[in-house]
């Protein structure tokens, strides 16, 4: 493990980005993230892309500030896609207020695209998974279900409506949900992306030595997927995070397999999940509503005695 006196944030945890201090006032936020196409549509995702980047850092309290493009491009593949592609992550980087200043391409069978990324935060105003409290109340700033409907999407099983609201949630930066927590101040927080739910919670439970009960009847869902998650549609990575899970989740009898995939399932660009002491979780949500975030819930608790793990009800 890398240790240095201006690493505030390394590899020790399961962070979504390390933060490295330069000076009493300021602290650089870097993180990476690339991944093969989720829509056919190559403007929208080259904008999921950089939205899915820049959560990283927006997970971290930080603010976005310059971004190098990572991309592989099969080179028989017409260059105009490419472009597309790269258009939809600058405008995306543009909203962010991030300046994308330059990059590389590879020859690659299958394209992919994604961010590596620097932003600023002040030094111990970073947060990290590290901070949750028993008794913190878990709220989750967007609707689960991108992994079963872009997985219906490659199936051409899916409507138009449906991928629509998916390609919507996907798109949002996670940025006015940063600015919410930081205004009202959190104990932790991580990005929800390929780990699912369950394992990005738990990720914040291992950091935190904390317990936690999610309620499945106050956690969003992106309309659409429950019906396509009944059709068998699953991705392979939901199944894979399902099987991780392994003992580290107790499951209410009442809890169906379908409904424990979903809470599994591999979100891309997925929303903020936030640790936040209980006397401030109503001023969170004024002012995530306040933001225009009006799908913010509170998913559930950290347990206040002492119980280690994750424990879902109906």
């Amino acid at each position: 493990m890398v240790t240095h006196p201006d690493l505030l944030v390394g590899t020790g945890t399961v962070d979504d980005a390390g933060v490295y201090r330069l000076g009493d006032d300021t602290a650089l936020v870097l993180t990476v993230d690339f991944f093969p196409p989720v829509i056919d549509d190559p403007y929208n995702y080259g904008a999921i892309a950089v939205a899915n980047s820049l959560s990283d850092i927006y997970a971290m309290g930080g603010r976005p500030l310059l971004g190098l493009n990572i991309v592989g491009f099969p080179v028989e593949l017409p260059k105009n896609i490419l472009g597309e592609i790269l258009r939809g992550g600058s405008d995306k980087a543009q909203e962010a207020g991030c300046l994308i200043i330059g990059g590389h391409t590879v020859d690659d069978r299958e394209p992919k695209y994604g961010l590596a990324a620097v932003g600023l935060v002040e030094p111990g105003k970073e947060v990290t998974v590290a901070g949750a409290k028993p008794g913190d109340r878990l709220v989750l700033t967007k609707p689960l279900g991108t992994g079963i409907i872009t997985t219906a999407g490659k199936q051409e099983r899916v409507s138009p409506e449906v991928m629509e609201r998916a390609v919507a949630v996907m798109s949002k930066l996670n940025r006015a949900a940063s600015e919410a927590m930081l205004k009202v101040g959190v104990n932790a927080c991580t990005d929800v992306t390929g780990f699912g739910l369950i394992g990005h919670l738990n990720n914040i439970m291992e950091a935190s030595g904390a317990g936690a009960e999610l309620r499945l009847s106050d956690i969003p869902v992106i309309p659409g997927a429950w019906e396509l998650l009944e059709q068998g549609i699953v991705p392979g990575g939901t199944h894979r995070n399902f099987e991780g899970a392994g003992q580290r989740v107790r499951w209410h009898q009442d809890v169906s397999e379908n409904t424990r995939l979903l809470l599994c399932d591999a979100q891309t660009s997925g929303g903020l999940l936030i640790s936040v002491p209980e006397d401030r979780t109503d001023a969170l949500l004024k002012e995530l509503e306040a933001a225009g975030i009006e799908g913010a819930r509170v998913i559930g608790e950290l347990l206040l005695d002492g119980k280690k793990g994750i424990q879902v009800v109906p």
